[in-house]
C-alpha cells in the first residue's frame, strides 16, 4: 500500500503543477475508441487543496483546444494486449488534438475500464487529540482504517473517504475545523489488476508523455453523466462501451460501489457479423443504422439491405428482415442487461433511497433500449449524455463520451483520496519507503 500511496501523490503533485502551467492532455483508453481531449485552465481553477472535501461543483476552470479520437487498437475488455498498437493509435488522437489546439502537450491524465474492478467498504473511529479537526487529525482517521487483504496482483486505484461523523452526528463531506471528541469515516476503496495500471503507464511513456493522474471510467462516467441530485439521492451509471460495460453507484456525491461486466457493443455487432455473414464493418454499419431490440408488427416487412463485398453482384444483394436483426441483437443486450442486474443486486441497490439508473457510453445508442432496460433493470431508467463543458466540439458530446468528458472534471476538481492527506511517518518503517521509491522509478 505505500507503493502505491506514494505514486498517487507524486501523480497528483505532478497534475497539479500540468494545471499552473495550464494544459493537460485527458485520454480514454476504450475498446473501440481512443479519445483525447486538451484542457487549457485559465488560472481561475481552483484546485482541490482549498476546496471541500469531495467537491467537485463549482466552476470548471477550464476550456477544451483540442479534441480527436480515434479507432482503438490492442485494447480488449479495456485492457491493453498489444503494446505497440495502443501506443500508435495514442499517438495518431494526440498528435490530432494537439494539432486543432495548435500546442505541443506533456502530462495526460488517463482512465480505463476491465480490469476487474472489486471496491470495499472501509471504516475507523479515533479519538480526538485536541478537540478540533485538522488535517493530520484525517490522516490519522483515514490511517486507522483496517485495509482488507485484496490479493497479491492487485493494486488500489480509488480510495475516497464518503462519509464522516464527528461525535454523533453522521453525513459530514468536510468536518475540518469542526469540534468534537471522536472522529470516524467511511472509506471507498476500489482494486484492479495491477497488470492494467502498469501496462496503460508503460504505454503512455512510450508515447514520450508524463502520466498525471489515472482514473476508473466506471466512475468518471458517473461523474459527468449523473446529474446533481442523482449523484446525491443514489444512481447507478451503466456506460455500456464497446468490450466492457461498467457500473458506478453514487449517493452523497461519492462513488460507493464499482463494477465491470466483460461484454459491451462490439459483442452485439460479433453476433450480427456471424448471424448474417458479413464483416464486422458491416455489421457496426447495420447495428448503427438499422438495429434495435424492441420488435413491432412492422419489423417483418422492412427490409434492410445487408451487401456483401465479394464482388459478386448477385450475391451481394442481400437482404434481411429488421426483425431478424432484432431476432439476432436482443438476446445479447439482454445477457448484457441481466449481468448488470446481478451485480446492482449484490451491491444492494434497491436500499438506496432513490433507484435512478442512467444508461450512457457508445452502446447505449441502441433504439429501444431503454424500454428494455427498465423493464430488466427497474422503472427508472433514462439515457445519459455527458455534461457540456466550454468548448467541447459537438462531435464529443453524445454518450460514448461519457468518460473522457469526466475525466476532464475529475482532473480539474479531483475528489480528496486516502494519499492526499499528511500520513503520520511512524505507520511507514524506513525500508518500505524507500521500495516505494525505488516501485515508483521503475514502475511509472
Amino acid at each position: 500500500m505505500t507503493d502505491l500511496y506514494q505514486s498517487q501523490r507524486a501523480m497528483r503533485q505532478m497534475r497539479q503543477q500540468a494545471i499552473q502551467r495550464g494544459v493537460v492532455a485527458i485520454l480514454d483508453v476504450g475498446s473501440s475508441k481512443i479519445s483525447c481531449l486538451i484542457l487549457r485552465f485559465d488560472g481561475s481553477s481552483r484546485l482541490s487543496d482549498d476546496s471541500a472535501i469531495g467537491s467537485m461543483a463549482g466552476q470548471t476552470g477550464f476550456r477544451v483546444i483540442g479534441a480527436a479520437t480515434t479507432r482503438s487498437r490492442g485494447v480488449q475488455f479495456g485492457e491493453i494486449t498489444a503494446m505497440q498498437e495502443t501506443e500508435r493509435a495514442i499517438r495518431t488522437a494526440l498528435q490530432a488534438a494537439q494539432k486543432m489546439a495548435d500546442i505541443r502537450v506533456d502530462h495526460v491524465i488517463a482512465c480505463f475500464s476491465g480490469a476487474n474492478p472489486r471496491s470495499y467498504g472501509l471504516d475507523a473511529k479515533v479519538e480526538l487529540e485536541t478537540q478540533v479537526v485538522t488535517e493530520a487529525e484525517i490522516g490519522r482517521v483515514l490511517n486507522a482504517c483496517e485495509v482488507p487483504e485484496y490479493g497479491a496482483g492487485r493494486e488500489v486505484l480509488h480510495a475516497q473517504p464518503v462519509n464522516f461523523a464527528l461525535d454523533n452526528r453522521s453525513g459530514l463531506i468536510d468536518p475540518r475545523g469542526q469540534l468534537g471528541q471522536s472522529l470516524a469515516v467511511d472509506m471507498h476503496m476500489l482494486t484492479v489488476d495491477a497488470t492494467a495500471i502498469r501496462n496503460l503507464a508503460h504505454c503512455i511513456k512510450r508515447c514520450d508523455l508524463e502520466l498525471a493522474g489515472v482514473a476508473n471510467s466506471a466512475y468518471v462516467s458517473g461523474v459527468s453523466a449523473l446529474v446533481e441530485d442523482e449523484q446525491e439521492l443514489g444512481a447507478a451509471c451503466i456506460d455500456m462501451g464497446g468490450g466492457t460495460t461498467s457500473i458506478s453507484i453514487f449517493l452523497k456525491k461519492h462513488m460507493i460501489y464499482a463494477d465491470c461486466v466483460r461484454m459491451g457493443g462490439d459483442h452485439v455487432t460479433g453476433d450480427i457479423s456471424m448471424g448474417l455473414g458479413v464483416p464486422t464493418a458491416n455489421a457496426e454499419r447495420i447495428k448503427t443504422f438499422s438495429g434495435g431490440v424492441h420488435a413491432t408488427g412492422a419489423d417483418d416487412r422492412e427490409m434492410i439491405d445487408i451487401g456483401g463485398d465479394t464482388g459478386d453482384w448477385e450475391h451481394d444483394r442481400r437482404t434481411v428482415s429488421r426483425a431478424e436483426l432484432i431476432g439476432i441483437m436482443r438476446p445479447r443486450v439482454e445477457e448484457i442487461l441481466e449481468e448488470v442486474r446481478a451485480r446492482l443486486d449484490a451491491a444492494g441497490f434497491e436500499h438506496l433511497p432513490s433507484q435512478q439508473i442512467v444508461l450512457t457510453g457508445g452502446g447505449s445508442q441502441i433504439m429501444g433500449l431503454d424500454g428494455l432496460a427498465s423493464r430488466i433493470l427497474g422503472q427508472r431508467v433514462r439515457l445519459g449524455r455527458p455534461l457540456r463543458v466550454h468548448g467541447l466540439p459537438q462531435s464529443a458530446t453524445g454518450p460514448g463520451f461519457s468518460s473522457v468528458v469526466g475525466l476532464s472534471l475529475f482532473a480539474a476538481h479531483p475528489q480528496d483520496e486516502w494519499w492526499d492527506f499528511e500520513v503520520p511517518v511512524d505507520r511507514y518503517p524506513a525500508r518500505s519507503l524507500r521500495r516505494a521509491v525505488k516501485w515508483f522509478r521503475d514502475n511509472w
